[in-house]
């Protein structure tokens, strides 16, 4: 099987040096796409800014949420499934400049404008192949998980707390549809990753 992993948080620039993004470290994308060629897939691994070392996976580095979503949207098609742990910046500056502006006003107010859903692009053509989604949730967490599932007509959902981001463990949920959601599990993120990839590797068999 081919899958493809997004990973890593995207950076939104208003100027040359200061940009939007969040503290996604990557790790767990990372970590799926390493499950992943281990158990034998080939891996495009599309990761935005770390600080980690890529596994050996077919890698492609971008920067913000539209190099993500060209990319992804390209590389979709020579692949069986899809597993969106990256955490896309939501909102990107209108206009960005092309220096940093000096420091003259007391006060500096940037528009912004939503970035395209990546996750969406990908369930809407995805036909019988795999798209596992990833919600990062802290209030009425699994009525937002299954909303965010249907809206993006994933296959499954994973769901976590946002304590996980800068945390090399995690509790995840999942929800794969039409079933009611699995029990919760606490795992370091190579571990939580294989379950991740099983999953995929599940719900292929029984799409067959």
């Amino acid at each position: 099987m081919r899958i493809l992993v997004t990973a890593g948080p995207t950076r939104e620039h208003f100027d040359p040096v200061r940009f939007i993004s969040n503290g996604s470290t990557g790790q767990m994308g990372y970590a799926i796409a390493a499950a992943a060629a281990q158990r034998g897939h080939e891996v495009v691994l599309i990761t935005g800014p770390t600080q980690i070392t890529p596994p050996q996976v077919d890698l492609i580095r971008v920067t913000s949420a539209q190099q993500m979503y060209h990319e992804a949207t390209t590389h979709f098609d020579g692949c069986d499934a899809a597993i969106m742990a990256a955490a896309v910046t939501d909102w990107r500056p209108k206009v960005r400049h092309a220096s940093k502006p000096p420091k003259t006003e007391s006060e500096l107010t940037v528009e912004l404008e939503p970035t395209p859903d990546i996750c969406a692009a990908l369930g809407k053509v995805k036909g019988d192949r795999i798209v596992i989604g990833f919600a990062l949730q802290d209030v009425d967490a699994h009525n937002k998980a299954e909303e965010k599932m249907r809206a993006k007509n994933c296959n499954a959902i994973v769901m976590n707390r946002i304590e996980a981001m800068q945390s090399a463990s995690s509790t995840i949920e999942i929800k794969v549809e039409g079933q009611p959601w699995r029990e919760s599990i606490t795992l370091d993120k190579t571990q939580s990753s294989r379950v991740i990839v099983e999953l995929v590797e599940e719900l292929t068999v029984r799409n067959a």
